[in-house]
């Protein structure tokens, strides 16, 4: 089998082999931290925990953290805080003058900003952490148990440790970016993703299964419903408009240049999953600071801690909406694409060089943007639609969302970067002539 013999020609590149292990290293590390308690915790009292966050928006939180959260692990707090601190910072580069002279000095701008950041990150864990053990004090007295909260030695060390874990966290994602495969961070959540399907997995089976009224059908239904989802997600992450371009002739001393036709592919979703990732950071923000403890009445719990209520769903798909057309216009940049075409003799047909074609990109870009940023909203509303259906919680969170296309979108572009070591080696692909996959950016692994 293709499959097979893919497998052994990434064994046999020394390089893509070492990354592959040290990838799985750091997520053994990873998935072994999920499970190290805070310090004075008692394990067999995590029971009520662990049912608050068996569905809401308490279930997303503990997803992201790969089960953390209910586990009252050192790494509970997970790697959110750092997505809404990257979120603060990619804000401020469009409003404040300072970041984005700091975004165009390069590599060393980068790393300033990558160090504001973390000290952003830290800011926001100190901040989350008293939150996060109040919550935790409050479902430890209902299994009879009691920590003391407020400026003692627990409320401190604790959050610290917790600060220290997301910190860990992040610098296990960075790693994984370095001397891994794909991008560390995505990676990370993706793992805490994957760690908590077969339970839900397990869960919607033995409910179906005890359902006398056709439930082993309703379950074959919704396991076709779902690939059919994931095929969906697949073809909006790839999905692509492209733009003929053609190179005017060039004559060279006896060689020609030029003279070819090519095309550029705009993705109909060029900013991938970053927008529902962003749309999430933002409606966790509200719950950390009024605190995770929120009961189930009121405004507040109908609008961020109810992700099956219309106030949560018709909020997350705006934000998504807004964010995608916000990371867009961050990641693609219509006025360089003319210039770079402009210097290479290249140009669009029927378009003028320079201004016209940069207005002609922007024009193509923000109509294919418009339906992608509605298809993404769709899909991450879906779970709640499932929900409705009488799809269990932990399972209706795999039928779209954050979960399917971080999934979609991380896998893929892992993929990708496997695929083009292998064929940078001249080692077939996983795909047959011709096939390749195409990553977050939208090109082609040749």
């Amino acid at each position: 089998m293709k499959f097979i013999e893919t497998i052994k020609n990434i064994w046999k590149i020394e390089d893509l082999r070492d990354r592959l292990i040290t990838t799985f290293l750091f997520v053994v590390i990873y998935r072994f931290g999920s499970y190290v308690l805070l310090p004075g915790i008692d394990p067999t009292a995590l029971e009520s925990l662990r049912t608050q966050t068996e569905g809401g928006l308490m279930a997303l939180l503990d997803m992201f953290s790969g089960g953390a959260f209910s586990n009252a692990s050192i790494f509970a707090l997970g790697i959110m805080p750092y997505i809404s601190a990257s979120i603060v910072i990619q804000l401020l580069t469009i409003a404040v003058p300072y970041f984005q002279k700091m975004q165009k000095e390069g590599e060393s701008g980068r790393q300033k900003m990558n160090q504001i950041t973390r000290y952003l990150t830290v800011a926001i864990l100190l901040f989350q952490g008293p939150s996060y053990l109040f919550n935790l004090r409050n479902q430890l007295l209902q299994a009879g148990q009691s920590i003391e909260i407020g400026f003692n030695w627990f409320t401190i060390s604790s959050t610290i440790i917790l600060c220290a874990g997301s910190m860990f966290v992040m610098w296990l994602g960075e790693r994984i970016t370095d001397r891994g495969i794909g991008n560390g961070i995505s990676f990370i959540i993706l793992i805490g993703i994957i760690a908590r399907f077969p339970a839900a997995l397990v869960q919607e089976f033995s409910s179906r299964y005890n359902d006398a009224g056709g439930g082993l059908i309703v379950f074959l239904l919704e396991i076709v419903l779902l690939l059919f989802v994931f095929a969906f997600a697949i073809m909006l992450v790839q999905g692509t408009r492209k733009i003929p371009v053609q190179y005017a002739k060039r004559i060279v001393g006896n060689k020609q240049y030029g003279g070819v036709r090519q095309y550029i592919p705009l993705k109909v979703n060029a900013a991938n999953v970053m927008p529902i990732i962003f749309a999430q950071a933002i409606m966790f923000i509200p719950v950390a600071i009024v605190g995770f403890n929120t009961d189930g009445s009121g405004f507040f719990a109908r609008v961020f801690m109810d992700p099956t209520g219309w106030g949560y769903n018709l909020l997350t798909a705006l934000l998504i909406i807004a964010f995608t057309y916000f990371y867009t216009a961050i990641i693609i940049n219509p006025i360089q694409m003319a210039e770079n075409l402009k210097v290479n003799n290249g140009f669009i047909p029927g378009v003028k060089p320079g201004k016209k074609t940069a207005e002609y990109i922007d024009s193509i870009m923000s109509r294919i943007t418009l339906p992608g940023s509605l298809l993404l909203a769709l899909i991450a509303i879906l779970p709640a639609f499932a929900s409705m259906l009488g799809v269990s919680s932990g399972f209706a969170q795999f039928f779209g969302g954050t979960s399917l296309l971080i999934m979609v979108g991380v896998i893929l572009d892992t993929l990708q970067q496997i695929e083009s070591r292998l064929l940078t080696r001249h080692y077939d692909g996983f795909f047959e002539n011709g096939m390749r996959i195409k990553g977050r950016s939208g090109a082609m692994a040749y």
